[in-house]
C-alpha cells in the first residue's frame, strides 16, 4: 500500500519543556527541506543539522535542529524529516501550521506507526509493541516490551509458520495422489512437529496471565479488620501520607488505588474498608465492595492486629487466599508478643512488623517479590504481552492444530488434514498482520518434484 500524502504530527507530550519534536513522513519531505532551510540541494540524510526555520512567508520562527531519513531505512519506511524546536508550545504550533500550509496532513493517531507495518518496516506483534512500551510501568514490563519491539514474537511465530508449512506441503503432496497415504514413520514425525507448535501456542497463551501483571501492575488487595493497620501498611508502601490513618473504626469506607515500584515490578495497592460483622450503611458497602475486589485480585496482604485473635474472615474472601497469594501482616509487633496464627492460616507466609515505625518493612518487601517472581517462574526473555487480539487468533491455531492431530490419528484424508493446518498458518499470520499463500507453495514446489 502506497502513501502518496504528507503527514505531521508534534511527537512529545503538548505543553512547555526544553524541545518539542515535529515529525513529518511522506513524499515532501525532502521538499519541505530544501524550502524551509533554503537549501541548493537535499540535506545530507541522517545527519542533524542546525538551522533557521522560516516560514512560508519567509519570516523567522526559530532556531532548530533538523534531521532528513530517507526511506526506505526510516521508522515509516519512506522520507522523515524530524525537526526539533524550542518547547514554548507556541513555537511548536507555529511550525506545525507552517506545515500544513506546505501540504502536510495532520496524521491521525498512530499513523506513523502504521505506515510502518503497512511499508513492511515491523509486523503488528512490533507495532504493537511500540504502544506497550509507551505505556509500560515498570522496568520488567519495559524489558518485555522491548523484547517485542524487536521483533522476538514474531520471529518465533515465523519459525513455527514454516515449521506449519513444511508439515503443509508433506501432507499436500499426498492429495493428488489418493491411492497413497503417508507412511507410518512419516505420519508420526508430522504429527510430533504439529504437537510441538501445540506445545508453545498453549504456553504463550498461559502467559496471559503473566503479561496483566506486566501490563496493569500486580492486584495487591491489603484486607484485615478495622483499625489492623490496612492504611498504615498503604502509607508505608508508598512512602508518603496518602490514607487517613484514625482510631476511629471503619475510617477506610471506600478502596483506595496507588501504585508502587518493587525491584522493577508494578504493585497496584488497593486498600479497603475494615471486614467487621458490625457495620452498616455506607460502611457496609464498603466491605461488600472489598468481597467483589478480592475476586480479581492477584496477591492479598491480609493485615493483622498482632496484639488480638485472628477474625473470622467471610467464605468469599477466605476462599481466595491460598499460600501462593497470600502474605499474613502481623502489624503492631511494637506492642510485643505477637499471637499465634489460627489453624486456617498457618500455611501462609507470615511477616511481623509496625507499619507506623516501618519495622520489618524491608522483609516484607522481599517477601513480596518473591511472592511475584514465584508467579513469574518463566524466563523474563520469554515472557510475551498477550493481548485480545493475540488469544484470539492462538486459540484459533491451538483449535486447529488438535483438529489437524485428531484427523491425522483417525486416518482422515489428506485434504481434510490440510484444511486444517491451511487454518492454523492463517492464525499465525493474523497476529504477525500478514497472510501470505504464496509461501505455502514456495515451500510445496522446493521441497517436492511434483510433475517430473
Amino acid at each position: 500500500m502506497e502513501n502518496t500524502d504528507t503527514v505531521v504530527a508534534l511527537a512529545t507530550p503538548a505543553g512547555e519543556s526544553a524541545i518539542a519534536l515535529i515529525r513529518v513522513t511522506g513524499p515532501l519531505c525532502n521538499q519541505i527541506a530544501r524550502s524551509v532551510f533554503d537549501l541548493a540541494k537535499s540535506p545530507t540524510p541522517r545527519r542533524a543539522c542546525h538551522g533557521s526555520y522560516r516560514d512560508i512567508s519567509g519570516e523567522v520562527l526559530d532556531d532548530v535542529v533538523y534531521t532528513l531519513f530517507n526511506g526506505p531505512k526510516s521508522y515509516t519506511g519512506e522520507d522523515v524529516l524530524e525537526v526539533s524546536c524550542h518547547g514554548n508550545p507556541l513555537i511548536a504550533t507555529r511550525l506545525l501550521e507552517d506545515m500544513l500550509a506546505r501540504g502536510c496532513r495532520q496524521s491521525e493517531p498512530g499513523e506513523f506507526t502504521r505506515r510502518a507495518f503497512l511499508n513492511g518496516r515491523m509486523d503488528l506483534t512490533q507495532a504493537e509493541a511500540v504502544m506497550e512500551l509507551i505505556q509500560a510501568r515498570s522496568d520488567r514490563a519495559i524489558r518485555v516490551a522491548n523484547n517485542q519491539l524487536r521483533g522476538n514474537f514474531g520471529r518465533q511465530l515465523v519459525q513455527l509458520k514454516t515449521r506449519l508449512l513444511t508439515t503443509v506441503a508433506t501432507v499436500e503432496a499426498y492429495i493428488d495422489f489418493p491411492e497413497e497415504d503417508l507412511p507410518p514413520e512419516q505420519k508420526k514425525k508430522e504429527i510430533e512437529a504439529i504437537r510441538s507448535v501445540l506445545a508453545y501456542c498453549s504456553r504463550i497463551i498461559d502467559s496471559g496471565k503473566y503479561a496483566a501483571f506486566l501490563r496493569d501492575g500486580v492486584k495487591t488487595l491489603i484486607l484485615g479488620e478495622p483499625n489492623a493497620g490496612k492504611s498504615s501498611l498503604l502509607n508505608c508502601l508508598l512512602g508518603f501520607e496518602r490514607a487517613i490513618v484514625s482510631d476511629e473504626p471503619g475510617t477506610t469506607r471506600d478502596f483506595i488505588r496507588e501504585r508502587v515500584i518493587l525491584e522493577g515490578h508494578c504493585l497496584q495497592l488497593m486498600d479497603t474498608a475494615g471486614l467487621r460483622e458490625a457495620a452498616s450503611g455506607i460502611e457496609r458497602q464498603g466491605i461488600r465492595k472489598t468481597v467483589e475486589l478480592s475476586e480479581e485480585a492477584d496477591l492479598f496482604l491480609l493485615v493483622l492486629d498482632g496484639s488480638l485473635p485472628a477474625p473470622v474472615l467471610p467464605d468469599e474472601v477466605s476462599e481466595q487466599l491460598n499460600a501462593e497469594n497470600c502474605i499474613v501482616v502481623q502489624n503492631k509487633s511494637d506492642l510485643g508478643d505477637l499471637r499465634p496464627l489460627p489453624s486456617e492460616l498457618s500455611e501462609l507466609q507470615r511477616v511481623s512488623m509496625c507499619a507506623l515505625s516501618g519495622e520489618g518493612l524491608d522483609t516484607l518487601k522481599t517477601t513480596i517479590v518473591a511472592m511475584i517472581d514465584a508467579h513469574l517462574a518463566q524466563d523474563q526473555d520469554d515472557l510475551i504481552l498477550v493481548n485480545a487480539r493475540h488469544s484470539a487468533a492462538l486459540k484459533e491455531l491451538a483449535s486447529c492444530l488438535e483438529s489437524a492431530i485428531g484427523k491425522f490419528e483417525e486416518g482422515e484424508p489428506a485434504e481434510f488434514v490440510a484444511s486444517e493446518l491451511r487454518g492454523a498458518v492463517d492464525a499465525i499470520g493474523c497476529v504477525l498482520g500478514r497472510i501470505d499463500t504464496e509461501d505455502m507453495l514456495d515451500v510445496l514446489f522446493s521441497s517436492f518434484c511434483i510433475g517430473k
